[in-house]
């Protein structure tokens, strides 16, 4: 009886090699700039969600621009009015935390108090020190990856790092002496302090129990070290760039770079890119048209608390929706935290977030691991199956 010969499926590797060399031309770097560029990233950006719980979003606003104005007129009625803005800053730790429980509220809106204290003291007592603008500009940048890895080590949640690094940026004027040095910090613990009384005495009104979160892997402590110091180099390079181009206030091209790269994937960091930049050029309209009318100190303050909450009801269905009035908020309250007559501020705040927005879309492809291009890719692919 004759021997039929076993088929051999030797034959059919190469088609398999061919399908892997074309998978890993898509998740290239080139490739994961190219679908980022892509008009369909672009109509993403533009999308309307709906926050988790619009009762938790609309109670935290009113909690945050209670806060704020509470540190903003305590403040402005004692015996240290210079002050309004370093405890408009302490009074920020307000925003952390809304949708959790109310127990851990109360934990993170306290380690967030004191982060932003010590955000006011650490470039305070540089300045005393004697440093330099670029030795400012390198603490600002370290403390920047430093507040990421306290965001995600403590799993603070959002607005995330980005609040600390303004509230750092926001303290880059020089401190006179120690006594001034001082004063920074309590007036911010002042502040931090109101904000977690503000949260403590009606957090309540969020409901008895936060709305259903999706799980979230934590990442590895090595991991979440890698995205501070990816952080870290991207706002050196951003507010070094804005301070070389004789630019005021570095600070804000940090922010840019910060609040672009804490976005966990990459079609997240360039929808906030994008947001962030149109949000911005909107609300340094609107700040512009109040400050050329040379506005006194309580209807800066009611424009900052007015402009706080809409922040906090709007920018949970869109980030652009959020900055548009998160800028003039931001731009009014370091106006009181550091008095400059500078006309051209809201200028340099668009050209600044611009210069960070783009510098962080940059950084967060290089330092991109191969899993980010991979999970960039099927989104696009999928995107591509439903057109």
């Amino acid at each position: 009886m004759a021997h039929k010969p076993t088929p051999t499926p030797a034959a059919k590797p190469r088609p398999r090699l061919h399908a892997s060399r074309s998978s890993r031309r898509t998740v290239t770097r080139l490739a994961s700039a190219r679908y980022l560029l892509a008009a369909g990233q672009f109509r993403e950006s533009l999308a309307i969600m709906p926050p988790p719980s619009v009762r938790s979003a609309v109670v935290a606003g009113l909690q945050a621009a209670l806060a704020v104005l509470l540190a903003l007129a305590s403040t402005r009625l004692s015996p240290w009015p210079q002050l309004v803005g370093f405890a408009a800053l302490g009074a920020l730790a307000a925003l952390f935390g809304r949708y959790v429980t109310l127990g851990l509220r109360r934990r993170i809106v306290l380690i967030c108090g004191c982060l932003l204290t010590l955000g006011v003291l650490l470039p305070s007592l540089a300045s005393l020190a004697g440093a330099t603008p670029p030795m400012m500009i390198a603490l600002l940048a370290l403390l920047a990856g430093a507040a990421s890895l306290a965001v995600s080590y403590w799993n603070l949640g959002g607005p995330g790092a980005v609040i600390f690094v303004f509230a750092i940026g926001a303290v880059m004027a020089p401190a006179e002496s120690g006594q001034a040095v001082l004063l920074r910090t309590l007036a911010a613990g002042w502040g931090a302090v109101l904000a977690w009384l503000v949260c403590a005495l009606t957090d309540r009104l969020r409901g008895g129990s936060a709305p259903a979160m999706a799980a979230v892997l934590r990442p590895s402590l090595a991991m979440q070290a890698t995205a501070a110091g990816r952080i870290t180099l991207g706002c050196a390079a951003a507010a070094f760039m804005a301070y070389a181009a004789g630019g005021n206030y570095p600070a804000w091209a940090a922010i840019g770079a910060a609040a672009v790269m804490q976005g966990g994937q990459l079609h997240i960091t360039m929808n906030r890119a994008l947001q962030r930049m149109a949000g911005t050029v909107l609300g340094a309209c609107i700040v512009w048209a109040i400050l050329i009318q040379h506005p006194s100190f309580w209807v800066m303050v009611a424009a900052i608390v007015m402009f706080q909450f809409i922040t906090e009801v709007i920018i949970g269905f869109n980030y652009a929706l959020g900055q548009i009035t998160v800028t003039p908020m931001a731009l009014l309250m370091t106006q009181l935290a550091s008095p400059i007559i500078y006309t051209g501020m809201p200028v340099e705040r668009v050209l600044d977030t611009i210069v960070g927005a783009a510098l962080g879309i940059v950084f967060a492809l290089v330092f991109s691991s191969l899993d980010d291009r991979r999970l960039l890719a099927r989104r696009r692919r999928k995107f591509a199956a439903f057109r």
